[in-house]
């Protein structure tokens, strides 16, 4: 069996940066890796979170329940488990490095309920992807901590250089503070491994989050 690296953070972290900076260094040392991101928007799977995500069952990421949202999510990763990834995974020595998992879920999701009801859900949230349907817990979960004031600057840097239109999370400034208190307090809980991004009010760059993820991974991996 192989091993299961997540790289998780709000959106504009530099999750989708950061990854394959990690597959190539582990490539270069001669692992075999495999790279996946959720959603996989190339994927009939993920229609259900397009759909959320571009409005079309209401404007707000609160118009749909964090259980109903979780579950588009959820039957996303299980069909991209089963039909790309399951294979390569059970081979001795493998990595997967995954961009956004069940801990997506996690926080995304967590930010829509009320204090009082976290436990519950993140306890639902384990039970239902990695028990009931079955895709791999990871051994590693790396959780790029950046302030979400950060995040949301970069965030529109990045809308305003490529042309993408924010997704219905990305618009609601709010929602994404609620999604920084939830992702501390589901790190705490499952053990999540932080990667401080930030200094002050000030992104680290690219290399220095790098850095520390290496050495999360290395420890992982036994890399002398």
């Amino acid at each position: 069996m192989g091993k299961l690296i997540v790289i998780e953070g709000l959106d504009g972290s530099g999750k989708s940066t950061q990854t394959p900076i990690l597959a190539n260094e582990l490539l270069s040392q001669g692992k075999d890796v495999r790279v996946v991101s959720f959603p996989d928007y190339a994927s009939d799977s993920s229609m259900l979170v397009r759909m959320y995500l571009a409005g079309e069952f209401g404007t707000k990421p609160d118009d749909v329940n964090a259980y109903a949202a979780s579950t588009f999510y959820a039957v996303d990763r299980y069909a991209s488990y089963v039909q790309h990834w399951k294979e390569f995974y059970e081979k001795p020595d493998s990595v997967v490095i995954a961009t956004r998992y069940v801990s997506s879920n996690e926080i995304h999701q967590l930010a829509k309920l009320h204090r009082d009801d976290w436990n519950d859900y993140i306890a639902w949230a384990e039970d239902f992807e990695y028990e009931k349907l079955g895709i791999p817990r990871p051994d590693l979960v790396l959780y790029l901590d950046m302030k979400y004031e950060i995040a949301l600057e970069l965030v529109s840097g990045r809308s305003e250089k490529t042309g993408q239109k924010k997704d219905i999370h990305e618009l609601d400034e709010a929602y994404m503070e609620r999604c920084h208190k939830a992702a501390s307090f589901a790190s705490d809980k499952l053990g999540w491994h932080n990667i401080v991004c930030y200094d002050g009010k000030e992104p680290l760059s690219q290399e220095e989050i790098a850095g520390k993820i290496l050495e999360e991974v290395t420890m992982l991996l036994d890399i002398a």
